[in-house]
């Protein structure tokens, strides 16, 4: 592997600020800003305003759309029209 080539990989901690959570992982990311870790060191903390904390993908809010109503309304629109060749 050649040296000087590849960006330094350092441990980050990433702040979401919508669910109040943080988690610390390895990232090339860095920030000036610092926070102190339950194990008592100092890190660079980056805020993000989504994560898999927050995001309604992941935490199951995510909304259910009616989709038998719509395909009752697409039926009544453009519903079964009488062949004209038969």
């Amino acid at each position: 592997m050649k040296s000087r080539i590849h960006p330094v990989s350092r441990p980050v901690v990433f702040r979401d600020r919508a669910a109040g959570t943080a988690f610390l992982t390895r990232s090339t990311a860095d920030s000036d800003r610092r926070t102190t870790w339950e194990d008592s060191r100092s890190y660079p903390v980056i805020d993000v305003e989504t994560s898999s904390a927050s995001h309604p993908f992941y935490t199951g809010a995510q909304q259910v759309r009616d989709t038998a109503g719509r395909i009752e309304r697409f039926n009544r629109r453009y519903g079964e029209t009488p062949s004209k060749g038969a």
